[in-house]
């Protein structure tokens, strides 16, 4: 069946839209969840009908396993809902989900905006793939607006990429700002939306292109390596659609089929992490180790009325500075002393962590200095006085 593109979202609460977005409906006979579809092979009823199917292979008509199938159907759905866009495009990570569209939009001779305070990897694609393509990347101060945009476009800029948080220094980005100095120099706006997933609207404040880690609060059990591109336009999900098949990317359907169920709890995970991610980064706030607390959410962030105004919440992801006086080692002590919080990349699973992140902040338009040593905490589902009492044990050990 093709895929109806003018169908509304719906206009239930969210954890509602949750429940019951990319499955039949309460009145269906048979199991709630939508099965595991896997395959390689579509079989075709007769040689014309193949030929005439592949002229549709993009509008969920099965034509080979990586065109997709029912389980990819009905995640696609599920993100398309959640980021307010019109399609959605799953690939195998996070990482690729920022490749992809990146590829899709550039070529040898044009010009990128990409932020100061960008994901790792996503830096590595500019300088290395991008850079030997012949595309060129200028790393611009992530906090800056309208004009400051404007001023860095060029005739050859094509896409000004943003990132709202940035990663491990979480500077908010004006997006509406951006996007109409961006528009107006004819350049396409993505959007790595990862931190603000449900919370930030990617499309009404003027993005053209959303990417999810959905590895991240989506899968939610930290055992799922998925990315999706979502999109506002037939036009724009065409283009990445087909950059996405011409390098192969595929998601597994049995990895699309645990983010489905994901999904379901989302809700209520991402409700409950968000408070307990500000009570914790609150109680940082007036440790006097703790020389300041990175967080949009907080009164104190330097962009909190961006936050105000554009999000609707926040995730369970943050920053703490230590006081300049504490060494690598301390701080090294401090982590290695928590029975609670485990030591490992991404986030947003139902496990709290904390991942020291200085050393691992590259920065070319902004400084890298923050004034002392720097960590990532990440808060899970565990009980927050649990929580506490395990920080305040490491900051002892840390003082010791």
């Amino acid at each position: 069946m093709p895929h109806d593109i003018s169908k509304p979202h719906r206009t239930e609460g969210f954890a509602t839209r949750m429940s019951h977005a990319g499955r039949a409906g309460t009145h269906a006979h048979g199991f709630v969840n939508p099965a595991v579809h896997r395959g390689s092979t579509v079989l075709m009823p007769n040689v014309r009908s193949r030929k005439e199917f592949a002229k549709d292979r993009f509008n969920r008509v099965m034509t080979y396993g990586t065109a997709g199938g029912p389980t990819h159907y009905a995640l696609e759905d599920v993100i398309a809902e959640i980021e307010g866009g019109t399609r959605c495009v799953l690939v195998g990570t996070g990482l690729a989900a920022v490749t992809v569209p990146l590829m899709a939009y550039l070529k040898t001779g044009e010009h990128c905006l990409m932020p100061d305070s960008v994901y790792g990897p996503g830096r590595n694609i500019a300088t290395g793939l991008m850079a030997a393509y012949g595309i060129e990347t200028t790393f611009y101060d992530p906090t800056i607006g309208e004009a400051e945009i404007a001023a860095l476009m060029r005739p050859n800029t094509k896409v000004v990429y943003t990132e709202s948080p940035g990663s491990h220094t979480f500077e908010l980005q004006d997006i509406p700002a951006i996007a109409r100095a961006a528009h107006a120099g004819g350049a396409k706006v993505l959007m790595d939306n990862t931190w603000g997933i449900h919370n930030f609207m990617p499309f009404q404040h003027g993005v053209d292109v959303s990417i999810q880690a959905l590895t991240k609060y989506v899968g939610g059990h930290s055992d799922v390596l998925l990315g999706s591109i979502t999109t506002n336009t037939e036009e724009d999900y065409l283009i990445v659609r087909t950059a996405a098949g011409q390098m192969g990317h595929f998601a597994a359907p049995d990895d699309c089929w645990l983010a489905l169920r994901g999904a379901r709890t989302m809700p209520v995970r991402l409700k409950h992490q968000e408070a307990s991610g500000l009570a914790v980064a609150s109680w940082f706030e007036n440790r006097a180790e703790i020389q300041r607390v990175l967080h949009p959410g907080l009164p104190s962030h330097p962009q909190h009325a961006l936050f105000k105004r554009d999000f609707t919440g926040s995730c369970s992801l943050f920053g703490i500075v230590f006081q300049p006086h504490y060494t690598e080692e301390q701080v090294f002590r401090f982590i290695d002393s928590l029975a609670l919080f485990g030591i490992g990349a991404s986030w947003g699973g139902y496990e709290s962590l904390a991942l020291p992140t200085t050393g691992f902040i590259t920065r070319t338009a902004t400084s890298d200095d923050l004034g002392g040593f720097t960590v990532r905490i990440h808060i899970g589902l565990e009980d927050v006085g649990d929580l506490l009492a395990d920080l305040d044990q490491g900051l002892a050990t840390l003082r010791s």
